[in-house]
Order: structure tokens, then C-alpha cells, then sequence
């Protein structure tokens, strides 16, 4: 009887993963192999290195696209079209699904789901500066979460949904590598909030990281087994 070797479960991720130990173990238990954040022509490269292999799952998470071309549609048509599956979440992962669902490439997560859903929801909200090597740890925050933040605080009658609103639209006018929460909290002062509670709400800021939060749960309910 022949046996097949496993497709391959491959994954461009970067700041997203960063040190995070949970996302990794369960990246090494299902085999995913993890690569740095994906910029233009590395999906190119990558089907021309892949030959006539058994077509696998990619998985996009992080990309670069500051300082250096972002990864192209055409590349990922590409791979749709030679039977790759191609997944995309939290990050320029999440900006591809949306704009190549009709196409194939399937999005996972809340940050993706923003995207379709929330009418002013950009872009450069789930972007982030870091440092070019891994861990690409971070030096600022990506707005996805403070908004996620933000919502918390609002549900807790911390923060007014009109001062929420008008930090959300503050923030927004920053460039991506201005964002923080020092900044969040700045803008909330402007606004006449109290901020003892707040600090105390934010000092475990983790569960606001939905990028993060998408990434492991993609990687606990592996849906690429399942289509």
C-alpha cells in the first residue's frame, strides 16, 4: 500500500507570532512551517521551489509593505490556480482574503471579519512597526486593538461611546508608528477621562491583541483539515 506524505501547511508570520510560545507549540504539533513575513515575489518563489509537489495550504498572517513592495495578487492567484490553498488572517493576511475571496483565498478571524463588516475600518489599522528579524518584536501598537480596547472600556461605562468615537478617529489621523497605548491614553485624558481605572483595565493587554488571538485560534482548530 503507498503511503502519501502530509501536504504542506506553510505560514508567513512575523509580529503576530512574535514570542509567543502558545502559537508555537501548536505550530510544531501540526506540522505548519513557519516562514518570515511574505513580501512581494516570495509567493512566486515559493510555488517555483514547491515544483510538482502535492499542492498544501499557505497561510498568510504578516506581510511587509513600507519598505519594500507588498506581497501581489497575482502570486496568490497563482497559487489558487496551481490548487494551493491559500488562507488569510489577523494581519496582511486578512487584507488579501478580503480582496481575493472571490477568487478562493479564505479569511479566518475577528480581524478579518472587521474588515467586511466595519465600514471604516482601514487598512493601516492592523499595521505595526517592528524589527526587521525575529522575534520582530514590536514598537507600536496596531489600532485593531486599541479599538478592541477602546470597546471594552466603553462596555464597562469607563470611557463614553462619544469619547471612545473621538479617540478611535484621533488615533487614526496618527501615522501606524505613532500608535500606542500611551497614546490612547493621551487622547482619553484630552477627553476628560479618568484614567486610574482605565490603566488598571489595560495592564492585561493581551486579550485585546486580536491579531494574536486569530493566530491561535487558526492554529488550535486547524481548518485547513476540513476543506
Amino acid at each position: 500500500m503507498t503511503t502519501h506524505k502530509p501536504a504542506d501547511v506553510v505560514m508567513f508570520v512575523g509580529p503576530t507570532l512574535g514570542e509567543g510560545r502558545r502559537a508555537r507549540a501548536l505550530a510544531k504539533k501540526h506540522g505548519v512551517r513557519l516562514r518570515p513575513p511574505v513580501k512581494r515575489r516570495d509567493l512566486s518563489t515559493f510555488l517555483g521551489q514547491a515544483g510538482r509537489r502535492r499542492p498544501g495550504v499557505v497561510c498568510i498572517v504578516d506581510g511587509v509593505f513600507h519598505d519594500r513592495l507588498a506581497v501581489g495578487h497575482v502570486e496568490i492567484r497563482d497559487l489558487l490556480e496551481r490548487g494551493w490553498r491559500v488562507w488569510g488572517l489577523s494581519s496582511m493576511g486578512a487584507i488579501r482574503a478580503r480582496e481575493m475571496q472571490s477568487l478562493g483565498m479564505r479569511g479566518f478571524g475577528q480581524v478579518y471579519e472587521l474588515f467586511n463588516t466595519t465600514a471604516d475600518f482601514q487598512d493601516d489599522e492592523v499595521a505595526l512597526l517592528h524589527e526587521p528579524t525575529a522575534p520582530f518584536r514590536s514598537s507600536s501598537e496596531p489600532l485593531v486593538h486599541l479599538r478592541a480596547a477602546l470597546d471594552h472600556l466603553v462596555g464597562l461605562e469607563l470611557v463614553p461611546s462619544a469619547a471612545a468615537a473621538a479617540v478611535v478617529q484621533s488615533l487614526k489621523r496618527r501615522w501606524f508608528g505613532d500608535r500606542s497605548i500611551a497614546a490612547m491614553l493621551a487622547d482619553l485624558r484630552s477627553e476628560g477621562a479618568t484614567l486610574a481605572p482605565i490603566r488598571n483595565e489595560l495592564r492585561d493587554f493581551a486579550r485585546f491583541r486580536l491579531k494574536t488571538i486569530d493566530l491561535e485560534h487558526f492554529l488550535e482548530l486547524t481548518p485547513w483539515r476540513t476543506l
